[in-house]
């Protein structure tokens, strides 16, 4: 059986559409290029994001006293050692807010990456409130000669939630954020956290039908992880019956469901993020890997015979 996204897969994988649409794998390499954020700064905040140490997530090559350049010559040469078939490079400028800075700063960041012979193009993480008109307009005029694609970090659906985790913004920011950006023909990706304090798995599984009547491209999935030097480690030491956590066969189940309500045709990045070791306080998933999250959630689609989209109005 061929599924809407013209392939047998029982997911939309974005790993697939971009081979669909460029005829190739897409790798990131991944930039720290200094920026900061909003709740970081004092403009709306101080201490960023209560579940947020950049440590935990940025790769061990990425150091923001080098250059864009530089960081990217690191990890091109780690990438092709770990992934041979990689053909097409994107700079993804991963650290913090990759688009709260003056434009003539941002050109000259991303001028950096274009300028690599090896780059086909921006992959920029980023804050929905964080993003301008004027920055959006020279992303799309980027976009008829690069790949550009901007993710947000939208991380729940929920005000309340957002209010806890101190994001600084309300989700009528990023469904504000998300339409501008689709509406100049920029791919448009989110990200999501599972698990957040303060939300019932009811409300969990409702985002589903919330983000399907978004004009997103992509989604990526964070399972919650309690990060070391965060202020949501000490919440979780104070107080961790707040918490509810999902052991790896509630997590299949749950991703499983959320897909059957997902639009079809939103592709998923990933499943399941990784903090290495060193950072993870809470390792109750015993090494498991996002590669095999992928795997065990692709065997359960097939032993219930669903996949995406087919609960999807």
């Amino acid at each position: 059986m061929e599924y809407y996204w013209g392939n047998t897969r029982r997911f939309h994988s974005l790993a697939d559409y971009y081979k669909q649409r460029y005829g190739t794998r897409l790798q990131k390499v991944s930039v720290h290029a200094g920026f900061t954020c909003p709740n970081r700064d004092g403009t709306k905040g101080t201490g960023g994001c209560t579940f947020c140490n950049n440590r935990g997530f940025n790769p061990s090559y990425c150091h923001d006293e080098d250059s864009v350049s530089t960081q990217l010559e690191k990890g091109l040469r780690f990438l092709k050692r770990r992934y041979s078939r990689a053909k097409r490079f994107v700079a993804y400028f991963q650290a913090y807010s990759n688009t709260y800075d003056e434009l003539e700063v941002l050109k000259e960041r991303y001028g950096q990456a274009l300028k690599h012979p090896e780059i086909s193009g921006l992959s920029i993480g980023t804050r929905p409130d964080c993003v301008n008109d004027e920055t959006l307009d020279y992303l799309a005029e980027l976009a008829k000669k690069y790949i550009i694609s901007i993710e947000y970090g939208v991380e729940s659906c929920y005000d309340d939630t957002l209010i806890r985790i101190n994001r600084g913004h309300t989700f009528s920011d990023s469904v504000d954020a998300i339409k501008r950006t689709a509406e100049r023909g920029l791919h448009t990706g989110i990200h999501i956290i599972i698990g957040l304090p303060g939300e019932s798995r009811k409300q969990m599984l409702q985002q589903s039908q919330i983000i399907s009547q978004l004009p997103v491209h992509s989604i990526k999935f964070h399972q919650l992880q309690i990060v070391k030097d965060t202020q949501m480690a000490l919440e979780y030491a104070s107080n961790p019956d707040v918490f509810d956590f999902f052991e790896p066969d509630e997590y299949i189940d749950f991703m499983v469901k959320f897909l059957e309500r997902l639009r079809p045709d939103i592709a998923v990045e990933r499943f399941a993020g990784e903090v290495p070791p060193q950072y993870n306080l809470r390792k109750s998933w015993q090494g498991l890997r996002s590669d095999q999250m992928i795997i065990m959630i692709e065997k359960e689609l097939e032993l219930r015979n669903t996949w995406q989209g087919k609960y999807y109005n």
